[in-house]
C-alpha cells in the first residue's frame, strides 16, 4: 500500500536528475498515469517534461497526472475582453513577477474551490514547488492593489513552454490582471503555449482551449526537444531561470 503523499524512502532527485515515468499515451485511466514517488526538483521537472503534473489530497498517495484532454492558451487565441482591457490601462493593479511567490503560492492553497473538497496544494507542494522557485523554475505575477497583495498567480516555465498551476484573487479581477500581465509578456517572450491542464470556465474565458492528449504530447516532445539544440531560440533555460523578472515591466 503506498503512503499518503511523497515517499520518504523514494530517491531525492536534484535539478539535473530525471526520471522516466510510464508514457502517458498508454495510461488506461483518462487522466491518472503513475503512483508513488516524491516532490523532488528533479521528479517534478521529469513529469512536466513528459507531459504529467502531480494533482492529490493531504490523505492520498501522490498521483501523476495527464489529462485527455489537455487545457491550453495559445498566443493568438488569448482573450482580454474590453472591461479587463480598461481594467489594466487603468492601472488598478501594480503586477510584478517573482516579487513574494511564497505569498502567492500559499494564498493558492488556501481558496476555496467548491466541489472539490479540500486543496490540492498540500504542505509538501508548497514546499516543493518554492524549492523550484529558489532554484529558478517556478515563477509568480503578483497583483497589488494599494499596496496590498490582492491576487495572483504561479506555474513552471521550461523552455518556450509555461506551465500555469494555480491563481487566486482576493479582489475582483486582480488573478486575471496578474495572468494576463504575466502571458502577455509570456508570449512577447516567444513562449509557444500555457498549459493550463484542466478545462475551467475562466480558462476558457482568457483563450482556452482543448487538444487531445495524443496531440499535446507530440507538441510537448517537439518544444521540449529544441532545448537541447545548441544555439537554438528555445534552449534558454539558464536565463529562463536564473534572471529575475522583477524589471520586466519595466
Amino acid at each position: 500500500m503506498l503512503p499518503s503523499g511523497p515517499d520518504i524512502n523514494f530517491p531525492y532527485l536534484g535539478e539535473d536528475d530525471r526520471f522516466q515515468f510510464p508514457d502517458p499515451n498508454r495510461a488506461k485511466h483518462h487522466s491518472v498515469v503513475a503512483w508513488g514517488g516524491n516532490l523532488s526538483p528533479g521528479m517534478l521537472l521529469s513529469a512536466y517534461e513528459q507531459g504529467l503534473f502531480p494533482w492529490y489530497s493531504e490523505d492520498e498517495p501522490l498521483v501523476w497526472h495527464s489529462p485527455d484532454p489537455r487545457f491550453v492558451i495559445f498566443p493568438e487565441k488569448l482573450h482580454v475582453s474590453a472591461s479587463m482591457e480598461k481594467v489594466l490601462k487603468q492601472g488598478k493593479f501594480s503586477v510584478c513577477f517573482d516579487r513574494d511567490f511564497p505569498a502567492v503560492i500559499s494564498a493558492c492553497s488556501e481558496v476555496d474551490r467548491p466541489g472539490q473538497g479540500g486543496t490540492w496544494i498540500t504542505k509538501d507542494m508548497v514546499s516543493a514547488y518554492t524549492l523550484l522557485h529558489r532554484l529558478g523554475w517556478a515563477h509568480s505575477a503578483e497583483a497589488y492593489s494599494e499596496g496590498v497583495l490582492a491576487g495572483g498567480c504561479y506555474g513552471i516555465r521550461l523552455g518556450n513552454i509555461f506551465f500555469g498551476e494555480s491563481m487566486f484573487a482576493l479582489k475582483p479581477n486582480a488573478s486575471k490582471a496578474a495572468f494576463l500581465t504575466l502571458a502577455r509578456f509570456l508570449f512577447k517572450d516567444r513562449i509557444n503555449f500555457i498549459d493550463c491542464q484542466v478545462h475551467t470556465p475562466h480558462l476558457k474565458s482568457l483563450g482556452g482551449e482543448e487538444l487531445s492528449r495524443k496531440e499535446y504530447l507530440s507538441l510537448l516532445r517537439k518544444i521540449m526537444a529544441q532545448r537541447c539544440v545548441p544555439g537554438n531560440a528555445g534552449s534558454r533555460d539558464t536565463e529562463d531561470r536564473r534572471g529575475s523578472w522583477q524589471s520586466l515591466l519595466t
